[in-house]
């Protein structure tokens, strides 16, 4: 690959990561409907309906060759049956969290995701950092730890959305399958489970989302959709850019819901919550600041050499 293509692929990954973020960002608006529905029956849907949307897109694309060809790959097999785990144990805390007023607490997750993925790109990519982006890093991590000690009670969900999503993207990231066939392996994997819990559920009766009435049932099949979209960019974005990358973008997620958690949805906002807020958009400005330099001075090198060829 020559260092055009490269950069147009590196743009093509940012601007595809920064999409996936800005529509988790405003997920909570979708999720707050669910209230009063088991997370588990909005999870089960979620994954139901995923799989026709899922292979409909692989048709019109002509690429259910891609998807035979990932299920017959036992080692892609086995890294999306993990991720697969992952990312439905993170819907699972996700819609929990949203449902029972706990917004603020899921945004931290998200804000502590970054910082792993910099731990995580560090220990199993040799992804390495400058100067600058350490301090970035350390700003951010000062900002997460104030934040943190005012909300000991929720931590678990903190924690367990940045751990899940951050072992997420490194599966993907590592797993030999494009973006599209990756998540329908995922969602095939899910489905049985899935769809088993529905039946049981519907039967028993406890929920009380499916066929509770039209628009329930409707916000259920578009869920699919909601869900599709950011992890096929997400997922897509992986592949192209550095994981400590993907980490400072995702910022742009995690600030959007914890906005609305506060000015909308008036959860609770203390001083460490202001602190935290304040801290992790300088570290996003720093980081950002630092990466613009390096790509202008990349910009200079290369205009430098096609001078010299000339």
């Amino acid at each position: 690959m020559d260092a055009s293509e490269h950069d147009k692929q590196q743009r093509t990954g940012v601007a595809q990561a920064v999409g996936a973020y800005c529509i988790w960002g405003f997920m909570p608006v979708f999720f707050k409907l669910f209230e009063g529905v088991p997370a588990m029956e909005v999870v089960s849907h979620r994954v139901i309906w995923c799989v026709p949307l899922l292979l409909a897109i692989l048709f019109l694309r002509g690429q259910l060759r891609n998807l035979r060809a990932a299920l017959l790959d036992i080692k892609a097999l086995r890294l999306l049956l993990l991720s697969a785990i992952l990312i439905a144990a993170n819907w699972l805390i996700y819609i929990f969290a949203v449902t029972h007023d706990h917004v603020v607490a899921a945004s931290l997750g998200y804000f502590l995701n970054p910082l792993l993925n910099v731990l995580l790109g560090y220990l199993f990519l040799s992804e390495r950092l400058g100067r600058v982006q350490l301090a970035a890093v350390a700003m951010a991590a000062l900002g997460v730890a104030i934040l943190a000690t005012g909300a000991l009670d929720t931590l678990w969900i903190s924690i367990g959305l940045a751990v899940s999503f951050g072992f997420y993207g490194l599966v993907r990231k590592i797993a030999p399958v494009e973006s599209l066939p990756g998540l329908t392996v995922e969602t095939l994997l899910l489905a049985p489970f899935a769809l088993g819990y529905a039946v049981w559920i519907a039967q028993t009766g406890p929920g009380t989302g499916w066929g509770s009435n039209a628009g329930m049932t409707g916000l259920l099949i578009l869920s699919a959709g909601i869900t599709a979209m950011p992890l096929l960019l997400f997922g897509s974005a992986a592949r192209k850019i550095g994981y400590g990358t993907i980490g400072f973008i995702q910022y742009i997620g995690p600030s959007i819901q914890f906005l609305f958690a506060v000015l909308i949805y008036k959860e609770s906002l203390n001083l460490s919550q202001i602190a935290c807020f304040a801290l992790i958009w300088s570290a996003l400005a720093l980081f950002s600041w630092d990466a613009w330099q390096r790509y202008r001075s990349g910009e200079a090198v290369k205009k430098a050499a096609a001078r010299s060829l000339t």
